[in-house]
């Protein structure tokens, strides 16, 4: 379990919250666009990924890796970021934020579920009322940017109407067909631009151009020395 403090930001204003997370679920393999997740899926396979059995795939984390930091350790250099959605569901409502299902690249070829358990999940500290993006969810743009040997990138961009939206990615999930409270669950991520690389710092937007607004946070890569 883990509590985040976030700001709700609404088309009414700005409300501070405690949301408590008891319950992590990483959706991969989450693509619409079935071109773009094939593109993922061979980046992936190039590094030694194996290919998914089925899509997508609904991965258990502990809850505890959420963070709000603005620094995360990591140990190696085979670690990397991937700008996410987030959905939270908190008092029997939704709220949609921005993460990075930040991953072990070299644990992942032999275990994808222990390679996401590895590193922390850093999360923007605002949220959106689910409610008000959920009627034009398509228009949204994700994006993220790495700097890698000192240079900043743009590492991801695309309309996430490339991936599954977060009803039918809960309907896969849940019987019920809906979160329980103490959930949050990440949304899946488009390739990356120039293929999966490391980098010291990483930045992500989610852009809303209909209420023209934006989600964004940062984070930078403390890295820890391998010693056997």
């Amino acid at each position: 379990m883990t509590m985040l403090q976030m700001a709700v930001v609404s088309q009414d204003g700005r409300q501070d919250i405690e949301i408590e997370v008891k319950n992590l679920i990483i959706a991969g393999w989450a693509g619409r666009n079935k071109q773009a997740m094939e593109e993922h899926i061979k980046e992936l396979e190039e590094l030694g990924v194996a290919r998914p059995a089925s899509t997508p795939t609904y991965y258990r984390v502990a809850a505890a890796r959420l963070t709000t930091a603005p620094i995360i350790e990591d140990t190696g250099t085979a670690g990397s970021g991937e700008v996410e959605s987030v959905i939270f569901a908190h008092h029997g409502k939704l709220y949609v934020g921005l993460a990075s299902d930040h991953t072990e690249r070299e644990v992942e070829t032999y275990g994808v579920t222990v390679s996401k358990q590895m590193c922390d999940k850093p999360v923007a500290s605002t949220v959106w009322p689910f409610d008000e993006v959920k009627d034009h969810w398509d228009e949204m743009i994700l994006r993220s940017f790495a700097t890698i040997d000192g240079v900043r990138v743009l590492y991801q961009e695309g309309s996430i109407s490339g991936l599954l939206a977060p009803l039918d990615l809960i309907a896969g999930y849940s019987d019920a067909g809906k979160l329980a409270d103490g959930t949050a669950m990440l949304g899946g991520t488009m390739p990356a631009i120039g293929g999966i690389r490391a980098a010291t710092r990483f930045e992500g937007e989610l852009e809303d151009p209909v209420l023209k607004r934006k989600i964004s946070f940062s984070y930078d890569v403390l890295t820890l020395p391998v010693l056997g």
